[in-house]
């Protein structure tokens, strides 16, 4: 996960240091939390944190930035998710872009490049219906209100340069790729406005959102295109779309671009003044010696116990919300011992029939920086963890739907 700055000079520093050499044996039995106990052990662990980019054209896609909110830069820019798999399973409205982290895997052509997409339907009832619907073990129809989608390509390619790009104030948007939609420029826009033929629409929904906005929707826009096609044929036969703009950014979660640090570099360096499991996101940073004897204080309640042990480890680093991995030992950090997944319930690749391996998780700290309300109706989550091929297969699908697990809090994460 790295984001190219303007000193570095050498395409490769994109690259990850590590090998992608998951291994994960699917099971059949249920979930041993007492064996992973056991076995668990710290691993080298990469933090994210969000910053309003210096300069904007970095999060451009040549740039191959790992970005939260707003638009996503789309890998490959052509071959966009389908009609079907870019709409929440439960609602079937769009979904909205939520992060994208730069992640390629050395020593394979295949992934020079590569980027996980992750996006999730703003509604907590369908967050809370998509919970339970993860228990499902291979079902005849998977409706999800998460999705992530992996894209990869080699060196060379259709659409960017083997060479690194340089960044300056000059840098301007590669320009290939399809029309995306005018009201959450996020999808492909394959639905044209009947009146103006112009306007482009990933969703009847955003159509009419779009139409019915005030003072400025596009209900006054296209009636100005048509007035003016009257005077000039080449306004609507020139196939540009130069007076319809994207309109939906005050309801897109805020923009950041995800910078990224060792989790090694922070160390427990404050006392504990006060255990509250329920109020506070994240505890002050704590001692490991004084970690267990609060253990002692939870014997007999796991969830207590998870969480304190949570709060402690993202203690060193409060502000961060993505935490990332490529080792092969890697678990998720979980908040709760409840609501955890077994081996059986992560499912297989879709495409190559292999198993999947935890990579990366995203905490609700990203929730505050995107200045979601704290309310009970709100969206809000424990951790969501990503689970991805293994092998990071290759296939002709551009954009391969990997895996989410969500894990709610206490109070509403409950196994069917």
């Amino acid at each position: 996960m790295v984001a190219i700055t303007s000193e570095e000079t050498e395409i490769e520093v994109l690259q990850c240091s590590v090998e992608n050499t998951f291994s994960l044996q699917d099971s059949d039995g249920d979930y041993d939390q007492e064996e992973e106990e056991d076995d668990d052990e710290e691993v080298p662990v990469t933090l994210g944190f969000v910053e309003k980019p210096k300069n904007p054209n970095s999060l451009l896609p040549q740039f191959f930035p790992s970005k939260a909110g707003g638009t996503p830069a789309w890998l490959d820019p052509v071959d966009l998710p389908s009609e079907k798999s870019r709409t929440c399973g439960i609602c079937g409205n769009p979904l909205q872009f939520l992060l994208q982290v730069y992640a390629p895997i050395s020593g394979k052509e295949s992934t020079f490049h590569r980027t996980l997409f992750v996006f999730m339907c703003s509604s907590m009832t369908c967050l809370l219906q998509d919970q339970h619907q993860q228990w499902k073990r291979r079902p005849e129809k998977q409706c999800r209100s998460v999705k992530v989608f992996r894209c990869q390509l080699p060196r060379s390619n259709a659409y960017y340069s083997s060479e690194p790009p340089k960044l300056d104030k000059a840098c301007k948007s590669p320009g290939v790729g399809v029309a995306l939609c005018n009201w959450c420029g996020t999808w492909k826009g394959d639905k044209v406005c009947s009146d103006c033929r112009i306007a482009r629409y990933c969703s009847k929904k955003h159509q009419d959102d779009h139409w019915c906005l005030k003072p400025e929707g596009h209900k006054q826009a296209c009636k100005q295109i048509n007035i003016s096609s009257q005077f000039s044929e080449s306004s609507t036969s020139n196939g540009k779309n130069t007076s319809i703009q994207v309109v939906a950014s005050n309801v897109l979660w805020t923009e950041f671009e995800i910078s990224h640090e060792d989790e090694a570099e922070y160390e427990y360096d404050t006392e504990v003044s006060e255990n509250d499991y329920s109020s506070s996101l994240v505890l002050p940073k704590k001692k490991d010696e004084a970690v267990e004897a609060m253990m002692g204080d939870f014997e007999g309640d796991d969830d207590r116990r998870s969480w304190t042990t949570f709060q402690v480890r993202v203690g060193k680093a409060p502000e961060q919300v993505l935490r990332y991995t490529q080792d092969s030992k890697a678990k998720p950090l979980w908040p709760m011992a409840s609501g955890r997944p077994s081996k059986a319930d992560i499912p297989k690749c879709n495409y190559c029939d292999g198993p999947l391996c935890f990579e990366m998780q995203i905490l609700p700290q990203l929730l505050y920086f995107f200045g979601v309300k704290n309310d009970v109706d709100s969206l809000d989550w424990a951790t969501l963890a990503v689970y991805t091929c293994v092998d990071s297969c290759e296939t002709s699908v551009a954009y391969k739907e990997e895996f989410a697990w969500v894990q709610l809090n206490s109070q509403t994460t409950a196994q069917p």
